[in-house]
């Protein structure tokens, strides 16, 4: 006999810390989360409305790559991981193409989490991990057929990643995460004792 793996979901990684001059984009990239943080009155109004622990401007801010420099230059970083990522997934775009629909920075406090959801509206999505202190969260990853399991028995605990019903990676500093926008996932709670700083993406077929 033999097993046949079909439908597989493919996780992209990578990581900007093997590029030159990292560290002090990386702080760059720090310095502007915090000022956002800051300066964001809306933002951080949302953040709290919505129990967010902490700041993000998904709901306030949509120009980051035009309001500061360093955003811009992710863009175009990001730009290059996402169609090395359209490529290995083989996706027919035709006449279009995966254009940024989306970058949001995230501040997660300690004891914070975000709760499982998709991205609609959205064929590629990600983050990059600015700050991961000790005991930062994971992103995890539920496997998409799990709905559909009904009276299906658990797996066990030593299964293959690949076949396991939830993953969970843990990223540094650097770390590019992207998945398909309906690969649903969340983010533990923070059980580290600063924040987990992370910006995140969504992609659209234009």
């Amino acid at each position: 006999m033999s097993l046949r793996p079909l439908f597989v979901t493919q996780i992209y990684q990578a990581s900007l810390a093997e590029e030159r001059d990292f560290a002090a984009f990386n702080d760059e990239l720090d310095e502007a989360v915090q000022m956002l943080a800051a300066e964001d009155a809306a933002g951080r109004a949302w953040s709290r409305a919505n129990a967010y622990g902490g700041y993000t401007s998904y709901a306030s801010l949509d120009d980051l790559p035009q309001r500061a420099t360093v955003f811009g230059t992710l863009k175009s970083k990001l730009d290059r991981h996402a169609r090395a990522y359209a490529q290995g997934l083989n996706l027919d775009l035709g006449a279009r193409r995966l254009k940024l629909d989306s970058l949001w920075v995230n501040l997660l406090k300690p004891g914070a989490g975000h709760s499982g959801h998709i991205h609609p509206h959205s064929v590629l999505s990600g983050t990059v991990y600015v700050r991961t202190p000790p005991g930062a969260s994971a992103l995890k990853l539920e496997d998409p057929r799990l709905p559909l399991m009904m009276a299906a028995p658990p797996r066990l605990a030593d299964a293959p990643e690949a076949e396991r019903s939830f993953v969970y990676l843990q990223p540094e500093p650097g770390t590019i995460l992207m998945w398909e926008s309906w690969l649903r996932h969340e983010v533990p709670a923070n059980a580290a004792k600063t924040p987990r700083i992370s910006i995140s993406f969504n992609y659209g077929w234009r």
